[in-house]
């Protein structure tokens, strides 16, 4: 069975619009969460309570202090990045604006590097590394997660309207 994983990035705090993305990537199938930093409050960790859910965290994060409160509610955090198997893939991710933990990710022989922190979707590949941003839930034109089959690789990036029901 392919591992649906759902990334999420630079919520800033606006839980209304993390809650409605958390839950459509959960009604989609993701089996874990993975969110890309700027998480921006206590209130966005408390969604991923209770969720397989890894953190890494932002420029406009008080790391500190939201690493106590995620660990408090059982969310794994790894900072400045890391670097996981899943099936046959090896995925890095880090949020993206320490240059030198893109660069090194980029040398570790990935098959994907997710970061977030340009607020723009990205899908591109250099070498044999693809690299993907799902975008943002705040501060964005279109507010957007991304779903990926861990099996064989296929993102989907999914628009997160607060107008819409899910």
């Amino acid at each position: 069975m392919a591992e649906q994983i759902g990334i999420i990035s630079d919520t800033h705090g606006q839980t209304p619009r993390a809650r409605k993305a958390i839950d459509l990537l959960l009604a989609r199938g993701a089996t874990r969460i993975i969110h890309l930093g700027d998480v921006g409050s206590e209130s966005v960790l408390d969604l991923l309570a209770g969720i397989q859910a890894t953190v890494v965290f932002g420029n406009c994060d008080d790391d500190r202090s939201l690493a106590r409160y995620a660990t408090i509610l059982g969310i794994e955090v790894v900072h400045p990045a890391a670097v996981i198997e899943v099936k046959s893939m090896r995925i890095g991710f880090t949020h993206g604006h320490l240059e030198r933990e893109l660069t090194r990710l980029l040398r570790s022989n990935l098959d994907i590097l997710l970061h977030g922190h340009t607020h723009e979707i990205r899908d591109e590949q250099v070498g044999s590394t693809r690299i993907m941003n799902p975008g943002a839930l705040h501060r964005a034109t279109r507010h957007t997660v991304m779903m990926l089959d861990a099996s064989s690789g296929h993102a989907e990036w999914i628009d997160v309207d607060l107008s819409e029901t899910s």
